[in-house]
């Protein structure tokens, strides 16, 4: 009997974390952005208002993140790719990263978007609390969270779902 009480106690709990997740994830944008308010490396205030328009992928990363490294050069081409048309990329450093380090890897690997540095750890606890690098959201150019990934992108995917927003 106890067995049987356990396994339905988690049963239930397994449910309640799958709704939860699929509401979560839902693909049809029907979440509003965070306003993400940040200074960039070169001394400007950005703000996800000022991109109202266009569609926005933000990007948590950190130098210390194999992952975020090995995808800098892909979300590099995305942007020289698909900037003109529209498109805003905006990196946001995470606040365990020192600002310096930061700013000679964005120099290093000649990053063209605009990084954003999150020293209070105000703009990773307004997007759900990201912890984890790699997280990457695309936000529609109504304001709406139309995708939540954490880990490496499948550019392929992104870059249909951008460009249908072009």
């Amino acid at each position: 009997m106890k067995l049987n009480k356990e396994m339905l106690i988690a049963s239930i709990a397994l449910i309640v974390i799958l709704v939860f997740a699929a509401i979560w994830f839902m693909p049809a944008g029907l979440r509003e952005a965070p306003p993400l308010v940040g200074t960039t490396l070169d001394g400007r205030t950005l703000t996800l208002e000022q991109l109202r328009g266009r569609p926005v992928l933000v990007t948590f990363w950190a130098t210390t993140c194999p992952s975020c490294i090995e995808e800098m050069p892909q979300l590099i081409e995305l942007y020289r790719d698909l900037n003109p048309k529209g498109l805003e990329i905006v990196g946001v450093a995470m606040a365990y990263d020192p600002p310096a380090q930061v700013r000679a890897m964005a120099e290093q690997r000649r990053i063209p978007y605009p990084i954003v540095l999150d020293s209070e750890e105000r703009i990773a606890r307004e997007f759900d609390n990201v912890q984890v690098t790699p997280t990457t959201v695309l936000i529609s150019p109504e304001g709406r969270i139309v995708h939540y990934r954490l880990g490496l992108l499948d550019m392929p995917k992104l870059r249909d779902a951008i460009e249908a927003m072009l």
